[in-house]
């Protein structure tokens, strides 16, 4: 699994490809790893590598569905996931991540948001009802390049996602069934974790 996750950051690298980086995959595993979930939302599939990082972190039993809109992305990812053990254990749902989000039927232990940055609360907010009463939910690059904490006015072309994705954070840190840590190490990973009294069964 190492020498495979190697490749893949190697692969990641030469077709520029963003995957997560050190200090988002370090709080990653540590947040599924205390977790141990059966059952993820991936939103945001790449090329599977936090799909894969998130399956050997959690339990034997793990079932992942993970979303993604870039059909030569998800091909990349099913020949990845096919060199490891988790191949059987991983479904890619193709197509727009807010649209399919509204087909699921099962509840997740642990949702992962890895995809587009504007579209972070819109996501949060459809995977609510899918969300255990004790679910966790990870998202990535919530800070994104240093904008979002940053006294610094943003570049034009990322004013939209900067502004969207400090709302994201202003909902989730105060949030009434969440607790939200904000690990401000690489590009930033809010962990919100969902209090078991919050009223969901």
């Amino acid at each position: 699994m190492e020498y495979l996750l190697r490749e893949m950051e190697e692969y990641a690298v030469v077709h520029h490809v963003p995957i997560i980086n050190v200090n988002g995959k370090a709080f990653l595993i540590e947040t599924v790893a205390a977790k141990r979930p059966h059952r993820v939302l991936e939103i945001g599939t790449a090329i599977g590598y936090s799909s894969l990082l998130i399956a050997e972190n959690s339990a034997d039993d793990i079932q992942i569905t993970t979303l993604e809109l870039n059909e030569e992305r998800a091909a990349t990812a099913r020949k990845f996931m096919n060199q490891s053990r988790y191949s059987e254990q991983i479904t890619i749902l193709l197509g727009d991540a807010a649209v399919n989000i509204d087909t699921l039927q099962d509840v997740y232990d642990l949702v992962f948001i890895d995809a587009a940055k504007g579209q972070y609360l819109t996501y949060f907010n459809k995977i609510l009802p899918h969300l255990a009463a004790d679910g966790v939910v990870v998202a990535d690059n919530v800070l994104f390049r240093g904008y979002v904490r940053s006294s610094e006015k943003p570049p034009r072309r990322y004013k939209t996602i900067v502004t969207r994705l400090k709302k994201y954070i202003e909902i989730v840190e105060n949030h009434p069934e969440f607790e939200t840590v904000i690990h401000e190490q690489g590009d930033g990973l809010a962990v919100s974790y969902r209090r078991k009294n919050s009223g969901k069964t």
